[in-house]
């Protein structure tokens, strides 16, 4: 789901923090939050989420924008909260991708899912958050009403970013949610970067990835805005290697 993580690691590297407890696996079956990417096969733990970040659509690189659908069928899922997820890799979207976007959604709605909202996925850097508010606010005016927004977020948001920005991102988006990892591993010095966690000025949840490591940062026990965590469950590895976590 991360992109562009090379001057991120080099920080880590220089300002690793680690807490005093010994970190633990990220297991799915302790947790009820989860993002689940097309042909991962849920887990058992799945049945009893509350809940689910599904992947629906890519909107990728490359020729015109158009919404790619990730997924066979329409998901049915009747005890979990769902967030229909989009992972874009631009934001010049045209009115090809809003028609078909509003489709989508209303589709999964009619489908029976409690359909929370739309989540953007994309790797907004710290510098560029003006632009990155810019498209959200399209993004709430193209959305039916009553639709809420989730999106994804860097570490260093936290750590470097604009606090008049975030503030305004508070008044544009309903949570974010911070990744933690690259890949299949976290992030090493991950904990360095939550020492101001606390004062994101907006609702956000900590995505962790299934089987990294996690120690919780002090700082998340006096973060009133934190709102739990989000597992992004991983393809079992091929006998020929880990292989992509993207189909």
């Amino acid at each position: 789901m991360r992109r562009g993580w090379a001057a991120l690691l080099a920080a880590f590297a220089l300002g690793a923090c680690r807490g005093t407890e010994a970190p633990q696996p990220v297991d799915p079956a302790r947790f009820d939050r989860f993002f689940l990417w097309a042909g991962v096969p849920p887990p058992p733990a799945v049945g009893r989420a509350r809940e689910l970040y599904i992947l629906g659509g890519e909107i990728r690189r490359g020729g015109t924008a158009q919404l790619v659908d990730m997924r066979a069928g329409v998901p049915h899922v009747r005890r979990a909260r769902v967030w229909l997820t989009v992972r874009a890799e631009r934001l010049d979207w045209n009115a090809q991708v809003w028609d078909a976007l509003r489709a989508m959604l209303a589709r999964w709605r009619a489908a029976g899912n409690r359909l929370e909202g739309l989540q953007i996925d994309f790797d907004a850097a710290t510098p560029g958050l003006d632009r990155y508010r810019a498209f959200l606010g399209q993004v709430r005016r193209e959305l039916p009403p009553g639709t809420r927004l989730s999106i994804t977020g860097l570490l260093d948001w936290s750590a470097n970013g604009d606090p008049a920005e975030l503030a305004r991102l508070a008044g544009l988006v309903d949570e974010v949610v911070i990744q933690t990892y690259q890949g299949r591993t976290t992030i090493p010095g991950y904990a360095a970067w939550f020492r101001r966690i606390d004062t994101l000025p907006l609702t956000h949840k900590i995505a962790l990835v299934e089987g990294g490591e996690w120690t919780p940062p002090a700082a998340l026990a006096r973060d009133r805005r934190f709102a739990g965590y989000v597992v992004f469950l991983l393809r079992p590895p091929s006998p020929a290697g880990p292989g992509p976590r993207r189909p």
